[in-house]
């Protein structure tokens, strides 16, 4: 499912490229050498003219594969006015749930 609503971001992005849209969630539970479960870990992605990049996390080289793996929880979404500038970061809407992104009209 995150798959999915990942690949309708990025199409709606393609058509924004004066927006970036900052995803913040967790991802699964790692397993540690001993079997013992471990904890979800925080990540940050954004999605920019297509695109998706983790900030937190490594990812495959190939666009073609998806930025998160399935299991991957989205928490909340920011929409920032693109192409960003760390120094002066401007917040255009949320955060909101992801959901709400998926309306071109709310970019």
């Amino acid at each position: 499912m995150v798959v999915a609503l990942l690949a309708q971001l990025e199409a709606i992005s393609r058509g924004r490229p004066d927006r970036v849209l900052r995803l913040r969630g967790t991802l699964p539970s790692l397993v540690g050498p001993g079997g013992e479960e471990g904890t979800e870990e925080e990540f940050e992605l954004l999605i920019f003219r297509g695109f998706s990049s983790s900030v937190t996390h490594p990812t495959a080289f190939d666009p073609d594969q998806p930025a998160l793996p399935e299991g991957a929880s989205l928490g909340s979404a920011e929409l920032l006015q693109g192409p960003m500038n760390p120094e002066s970061e401007l917040v255009l809407a949320g955060p909101e749930p992801v959901e709400r992104f998926l309306d071109p009209d709310r970019w």
